[in-house]
């Protein structure tokens, strides 16, 4: 409670600072303020004690949710520091971006830790209003304009839906608390249609809340319209604080009710792995490559959900957690490199030759995209493992298709590394990434060098 408080007034006194338009000063207040937010967590996480919760039920700052918190912060440090050259150079609103996105992680921590459906609603649209605005900060581009008006529009709708579930649920149930709910679910004393119905309502925003198949058709075009930065913040933070509270939600809250709502996630992950990879196939520009690659990704991730029965809450709690951050630090590197090249047309066939002049690039992408396919010893092979290995046992066709749709994911993943060593043809009228000489400021190469010494040494954390 206290990180989340440090964070709300870290965001109003950088909304004001942004005003004197002096980014640097924003940036530096804004690191500060995200920093004591995870001293705060830790020294939680080690007391074990939230004095400023003792005696209010809305949040349950518990292991789960601050281990999902804490790599929220620091993927959200991790955004602002390499979107700051972009930002400043492009858009006259780059202190307003940083406070936005610090509000928005305020929401993502209250949905690690929501214990009714009172904060829960809150914190879902604290997270997503200000990335509503953020999608649209390219003003000088219609697709940006786009992006931001669908997502929108489908966001609106899907929290229409979601108030609609909730009050079914409050019928059948007279209760908004969440671990009420699931003592009534276990004595009986629900209306049982009523119920159904309202937490297949629910359902479908969370789906649509982390894209997952058949709500997944807003996520490429909102990709596609949004600057490399938001791309990586929506890809990667909106997906942890969704994810986690689908397992405080479903895993544990409604588990017993898992009859009405498994049967529909083991569909939605299939069909997420299937439509994700296949879509990602055929795509020329990075960012919709990398919207379906998540779309894909989070069909994994569900594999962990539908198979809850099989291990115990913290186990299932730790691979949700661990294949998140697998995939979130190579969405930083992918974010970063998409950044340094600054392509307006975001063609894929513009990364050609990166790593032939800049090898450090080179090296960061190559190991940011065989984690993304599962190649060991990357986190991502280990992520794979710790998902599959638990679900195998209860469904083990579901874990082949997944295998095979891994070896898919490895074509366009090798074809998009491929590309970076790949020689240019020479054409004198068109400069590209390997004639140019790349910017790249001390920032962001200690950001890329953080997280490629991470994904490369994470794995053998646990052995």
């Amino acid at each position: 409670m206290i990180a989340l408080i440090i964070l709300f007034l870290t965001g109003i006194i950088t909304l004001f600072v942004a005003f004197s338009r002096k980014t640097i000063l924003v940036t530096v207040i804004a690191s500060i303020g995200l920093i004591g937010s995870l001293f705060a967590l830790l020294s939680q996480f080690e007391s074990g004690n939230d004095v400023l919760l003792k005696s209010y039920k809305g949040l349950n700052f518990d292991a789960a949710a601050v281990l999902f918190s804490m790599v929220c912060i620091i993927l959200t440090l991790l955004f602002i520091w390499i979107g700051y050259k972009p930002l400043t150079q492009k858009d006259e609103h780059a202190g307003e971006h940083i406070a936005l996105l610090i509000f928005s992680l305020c929401g993502a921590l209250i949905m690690t830790a929501f214990q009714n459906f009172f904060m829960f609603f809150i914190g879902l649209e604290i997270l997503s209003i200000p990335v509503y605005v953020m999608a649209g900060m390219k003003k000088y581009d219609s697709l940006g304009s786009e992006a931001a008006l669908k997502y929108f529009l489908t966001g609106a709708f899907s929290t229409g839906i979601l108030l609609f579930g909730i009050a079914w649920i409050y019928g059948a149930t007279g209760s908004f608390d969440i671990m009420e709910i699931k003592s009534l679910i276990l004595g009986g004393d629900t209306n049982v249609t009523f119920f159904s119905v309202g937490l297949l309502l629910v359902l479908a925003s969370f789906l649509f809340k982390v894209s997952i198949a058949p709500f997944h058709f807003w996520s490429p075009d909102v990709y596609a319209g949004s600057t490399m930065t938001v791309m990586g913040y929506m890809a990667t933070i909106i997906k942890i604080a969704g994810f986690a509270a689908i397992l405080r939600l479903f895993n544990v809250a409604f588990s017993e009710a898992s009859g009405i709502w498994l049967p529909i996630l083991v569909v939605v992950a299939v069909l997420s792995i299937f439509i994700g990879n296949l879509s990602a196939i055929k795509q020329t520009r990075v960012r919709r490559l990398l919207a379906f690659s998540s779309i894909a990704h989070a069909g994994y991730t569900m594999l962990a959900i539908i198979s809850f029965e099989s291990v115990d809450t913290t186990t299932l709690h730790f691979n949700v957690f661990y294949y998140l951050l697998a995939y979130s630090l190579a969405m930083v590197i992918l974010t970063t490199i998409g950044n340094i090249i600054d392509d307006e047309e975001d063609k894929i066939d513009n990364w050609v030759g990166i790593a032939r002049k800049n090898p450090i690039l080179g090296i960061a992408i190559f190991v940011a995209l065989f984690s993304l396919a599962g190649v060991p010893p990357t986190m991502g092979f280990f992520g794979k493992y710790l998902v599959f290995g638990q679900a195998i046992a209860e469904y083990p066709i579901i874990v082949g298709i997944a295998l095979l749709n891994s070896g898919i994911a490895v074509y366009y993943y090798l074809m998009l590394a491929i590309k970076a060593i790949k020689m240019p043809a020479i054409d004198d009228s068109k400069e590209t990434s390997e004639q140019k000489v790349l910017d790249v400021d001390m920032v962001q190469w200690t950001v890329l060098i953080f997280a490629t010494i991470i994904i490369l040494i994470g794995g053998f954390a646990l052995t």
